[in-house]
């Protein structure tokens, strides 16, 4: 079983046990539990609860949607949030202080770190982006891409934002050997 294959096992199975158990009685007892207030015990964040941001133009080129899934109340500093990139679009040349996880969720990619070739990502895959190493990330040109990103803020800000990756260097694309 691939990586993608075992990943996809995974979310139906927890997807399969969530419905399962709204379904029980208990479900409402269960829910008094959570709160979406902070310090209120577990935090419960309702799919929908939170509008979808268009990618601002001065960080991305193309069509790009956030959905925010977390952002951080002290002294917590992570937040993480999945963007979905249409055909084509991509974010500019970035760092982050203390790295990034993306996780593939839907679609095909790429992604590079300045200095190496471009390389193609996949649902499934998870990449890590280097502390304070210039990359950038976004879908391919005639396929969309989902990922989650998960980073973590010094100083408040989880990113420096730097100039956009100009239409020649996206379209490198990854070697014909990769």
């Amino acid at each position: 079983m691939t990586r993608a294959q075992t990943l996809l096992s995974t979310v139906f199975a927890v997807a399969a046990s969530l419905a399962v158990s709204s379904a029980l009685p208990s479900r409402a007892h269960a829910q008094a539990q959570y709160s979406s207030k902070p310090g209120a015990g577990m935090q419960l964040f309702r799919n929908g609860s939170r509008p979808s941001q268009t990618g601002p133009a001065e960080w991305f080129t193309g069509k790009v949607r956030i959905d925010p899934i977390y952002t951080a109340e002290a002294p917590s500093r992570v937040g993480a949030a999945q963007v979905t990139f249409e055909p084509g679009a991509r974010t500019a040349w970035h760092s982050h202080p203390l790295g990034q996880i993306l996780v593939v969720t839907s679609g095909v990619g790429w992604t590079q770190t300045e200095g190496e070739p471009v390389v193609e990502i996949r649902l499934g895959d998870v990449i890590r982006c280097p502390p304070g190493r210039r990359h950038w990330h976004g879908a391919k040109p005639a396929t969309a891409m989902s990922h989650i990103a998960i980073q973590e803020s010094v100083h408040g800000s989880p990113v420096t934002w730097m100039e956009k990756v100009t239409d020649e260097q996206y379209l490198r694309g990854p070697p014909a050997d990769a």
